[in-house]
């Protein structure tokens, strides 16, 4: 069973959900996509010093929940089919990329590794830029953007992401 999905809690969006990610799409705005079909909507906050950020790598960043939606539509679906990096770990697989159409949407993956690399969440900014890197360990799944941010997602919780330079 995999531990990142409550098949328990299956929302009707579910097929939605695993038809759209074998096409390789998701939500072309800022959320958390999970594979039970529930969806956590996600809002970036950016926080300068006092007086302003001369260098944006001074700014504080989080991304925080702000709306958790167990039934839910939308038109606005992306594509998460440039994959930029990709790492392996006990059956499970991190992927990490960019919607090549919308240049700063980046995007990141946690997939079980199998044939169809079955989704167990997505999640997908559109102020991160692209993720070019990714490392999956026991307890997270951590990608690097290409402005040099370092987004750690709880494997469990990926809605509670950390975010450094």
């Amino acid at each position: 069973m995999n531990p990142y999905m409550n098949t328990d809690n299956i929302t009707p969006n579910s097929p939605e959900v695993h038809r759209r990610w074998q096409a390789r799409e998701a939500p072309g705005y800022d959320c958390v996509l999970f594979a039970d079909g529930s969806l956590a909507v996600m809002e970036l906050v950016r926080l300068g010093p006092p007086g302003g950020a001369e260098d944006p790598r001074d700014e504080r960043w989080q991304w925080h929940e702000c709306l958790r939606a167990t039934s839910w539509t939308t038109r606005d679906w992306v594509d998460v089919d440039s994959v930029l990096a990709s790492d392996v770990r006990d059956g499970h697989r991190a992927l990490a990329g960019e919607s090549a159409a919308h240049g700063s949407f980046g995007w990141v993956a946690l997939t079980r590794d199998d044939a169809v690399r079955t989704l167990c969440w997505i999640a997908v900014c559109a102020w991160s830029d692209p993720f070019g890197q990714v490392v999956l360990d026991e307890t997270a799944v951590t990608a690097v953007s290409t402005s040099g941010r370092t987004w750690a997602f709880p494997r469990s919780a990926p809605q509670d992401v950390r975010i450094g330079c």
